[in-house]
């Protein structure tokens, strides 16, 4: 009986082995990945992929800390959220060798600040966060960061604002013309109240329907990202993505190896399959933005080289990184954010 019950377990153990080894679990944006990628992927290694899906960065990062941990092999964080996963310990390292495509990754994408070697990290896509404006419902000058935060009266309860964190404090701190990790007291209380007073305009904070309230008409401008709002044009060619004066933000999303990956070797194997050129291409085309990987131009809509969204008019402001502050620093921003919620 003993040796019974021993292959039975033995048996049940090897299957349980051999449906790991088919497995990808991936957190990921909302409206991003093409489900045929995944598919490809899925036809070319026999390995299926369960994807889950988050709003912003944030939330993102509140999800694993809560329990995500040892759930998913990859997620996929803006630049800022690297350095902050890593320094929390969340992300495993990528060994010397263990990525065979790791020589497309473009130049200048390669060694970032915010995961210098790329250690933890590969390039995704990148772009930029401002926003849009329906030029049918308002025919004033755009480029500005008033827009969202002393809005004219025509605009006033007619504004989404993304629910994220770091991109709102950062478009706030341009506004003001201030440090995104001020510690100047005065400074962070004349932002708490810049905001209190903006959010009297504004009709609601939503990432995840963006586009489709601006395409509604349910709101005449939207706090968005340039490929989103790409998308929202196509469908209603009033909508224009704005590039205001006072500057926007501009980030990298990245595919990160998390700790504790349960399939941690076909984790790689999707890093590496998004490292080719022609499949990252398709990510491109789909969402709408830039990629850091080399050799992909002539598998891209040429349409995305032309695109407004993507090619910033010579009077824009700068686009400015979201910035990692301190501890201390940031949960006096936490607060302000909290404020704003409530």
């Amino acid at each position: 009986m003993k040796l019974l019950n021993s292959t039975a377990l033995a048996t049940a153990l090897f299957a349980t082995s051999v449906a790991a080894e088919g497995e990808l679990v991936l957190y990921h944006w909302f409206e991003y990945m093409p489900q045929e990628l995944l598919e490809k992927f899925t036809a070319e290694t026999g390995v299926n992929v369960t994807m889950d899906t988050y709003d912003s960065n944030e939330a993102m990062l509140a999800s694993l800390k809560a329990g995500g941990m040892g759930t998913y092999d990859l997620a996929v964080p803006g630049d800022y959220m690297v350095e902050i996963m890593a320094g929390e310990g969340l992300l495993d390292t990528i060994a010397e060798g263990e990525l065979s495509n790791k020589g497309n990754i473009a130049a200048e994408w390669a060694d970032p600040s915010f995961d210098p070697g790329r250690k933890h990290s590969i390039p995704y896509q990148w772009g930029s966060t401002a926003f849009a404006v329906d030029t049918d419902a308002f025919s004033g000058a755009i480029n500005t960061t008033d827009i969202l935060f002393n809005p004219p009266a025509e605009l006033s309860g007619k504004i989404n604002m993304l629910d994220s964190q770091g991109e709102v404090l950062a478009m706030a701190s341009l506004h003001m013309g201030i440090p995104q990790c001020s510690t100047d007291r005065a400074q962070l209380s004349a932002l708490n109240d810049m905001l209190q007073e903006a959010k009297t305009h504004w009709a609601s904070f939503n990432s995840d329907t963006a586009k489709e309230v601006l395409v509604s008409g349910d709101v005449d401008v939207g706090m968005i990202y340039d490929g989103f709002s790409a998308k929202a044009r196509a469908e209603k060619a009033s909508i224009t993505y704005a590039f205001p004066a006072e500057g926007y933000v501009v980030w990298m999303d990245n595919v990160v190896l998390l700790n504790d990956a349960p399939n941690r070797d076909n984790a790689i194997k999707f890093m590496d399959f998004l490292l080719e050129p022609e499949n990252i291409a398709v990510v491109s085309n789909y969402a709408r933005y830039g990629n850091g990987v080399t050799g992909t131009g002539e598998f891209l809509d040429p349409e995305l080289a032309t695109l407004p969204e993507s090619n910033p008019p010579a009077d824009a402001g700068a686009g400015a990184f979201i910035q990692v502050c301190d501890e201390a620093t940031q949960a006096v921003y936490d607060q302000i954010w909290v404020n704003l919620k409530k």
